[in-house]
């Protein structure tokens, strides 16, 4: 199959996944106004969708670097939105939490083989990747449009029709499993050829990924309600918020491949990082409309070094790529899932700006991390085609000798 077919139904895919990840903070104020639940039980359901699918995703991953498992692409699209589509139908709170966990594995499944192929299908490219990763916020994007379509029409008891992106996506799968084995898998020996492992830049990495989930997930549980406050408005405040918050982030992923085909993918992270700093300050402090635009600076901020971390990531541990996939889009990424409800909390006890400020300080955490990461060299098994010049971060040998990983140089435009 074609390399850009491919990608694409990758893409499409991603985004039918993702739109439960999305679904689930979209689903939070309904679950509020029809069965009264509190801010700290509300943000429970988004830990419930975090907690298995952060445990999940690592082992996932590590099964993904001992063989391909392709199928697990529509099987985990499935069961992503199966999950979803039955939290609605009970008005139990346990049950919707199991549900939503049901959800979250269904997530969890499908992330590491996803980027695992994904990457090589893509032969390394950045920009592969952040069309890759694109999809997902599209999915993100779409999910309070489509959960606010359903729900506010008929009520929760509608949630069953939220299946209907799983669906698309499970069959969207099914060409790419066809793709020619030597595309998709790392193949005999590449392991052997792939490079050395930088563990502790990866530990870095993951830490400044952690507190990236903090900030994303607290906004993406609370922007609902606090734009409503701040503005003054109704439901369709909050919810053009929580779009803004996610249409955002697709933008940053294409911007963000984009920047890493001209300079090193640390130095535009650790840029975009330092400016998200001054935009969720924005967020908590600026009254009235304008938090709209504090909002877009915000999800721009954290989406450009999204895809780019996963690419760094399967970069330091370049003999695991699954590992590096279910760590990076699993674990730390699902820990903002288990700080929702401490943040839920504070806010029942003070209220939602005091709860929210220090969100402020997570970015800028990412930023100082940054400042200690080298710039790694591509695997030499997704190396440039001969014939191909390379540019910054794809393919080049960045280092005296191969393999090696450098610190970016006096000329980094981005200091």
């Amino acid at each position: 199959m074609p390399r850009n077919r491919s990608i694409v139904l990758l893409s499409v895919g991603h985004a039918c996944v993702d739109v439960y990840q999305g679904a689930v903070a979209s689903l939070v104020p309904f679950f509020v106004a029809e069965r009264a639940y509190s801010y700290a039980a509300a943000s429970g359901i988004v830990l419930a969708a975090s907690l298995l699918s952060s445990v999940a995703q690592p082992v996932f991953g590590a099964l993904t670097d001992r063989r391909a498992i392709p199928w697990l692409l529509p099987v985990s699209t499935a069961l992503g939105g199966l999950g979803v589509a039955l939290s609605g139908l009970s008005g139990s709170y346990p049950l919707t939490l199991l549900f939503v966990a049901m959800s979250g594995i269904g997530v969890a499944a499908y992330h590491p083989e996803s980027a695992r192929v994904a990457r090589l299908v893509g032969k390394g490219s950045h920009r592969s990747m952040g069309w890759f990763s694109f999809g997902g916020n599209v999915g993100f994007a779409a999910a309070p449009l489509m959960v606010t379509a359903v729900v506010a029409t008929g009520g929760l008891r509608f949630s069953p029709l939220l299946v209907v992106p799983a669906v698309v996506g499970s069959v969207l799968c099914l060409p790419v499993l066809r793709a020619p084995e030597k595309s998709t898998s790392n193949g005999p020996g590449a392991a052997a050829t792939a490079g050395t492992d930088d563990k502790a830049s990866f530990v870095k990495l993951s830490l400044a990924v952690v507190c990236r989930s903090i900030a994303f997930v607290g906004l993406s549980t609370f922007i609902s309600f606090y734009a409503r406050q701040r503005t003054g408005g109704g439901a369709a405040a909050g919810t053009a918020a929580l779009f803004v918050l996610y249409l955002g982030g697709a933008a940053g992923t294409v911007l963000g491949s984009r920047l890493a085909n001209r300079w090193d993918r640390v130095a535009v992270v650790r840029t975009s990082y330092l400016i998200t700093v001054g935009a969720v300050a924005g967020i908590v402090f600026v009254p009235g409309p304008s938090i709209y635009l504090f909002t877009v600076l915000t999800s721009v901020g954290l989406y450009v070094p999204f895809s780019l971390q996963v690419t760094l990531a399967q970069d330091y541990l370049p003999s695991r790529f699954g590992t590096a996939s279910g760590i990076t889009l699993g674990l730390t990424v699902s820990i903002g899932g288990l700080i929702s409800p401490v943040i839920g909390s504070i806010a029942d006890a003070t209220s939602l700006q005091t709860a929210l400020t220090p969100l402020i300080l997570m970015p800028a955490l990412s930023w100082l991390l940054y400042r200690t990461l080298p710039e790694p060299a591509m695997p030499k098994h997704l190396a440039t085609p001969p014939g191909r010049r390379p540019v910054a971060g794809e393919g080049a040998e960045r280092g005296p000798g191969k393999g090696a990983i450098t610190a970016p140089g006096p000329g980094d435009p981005f200091g």
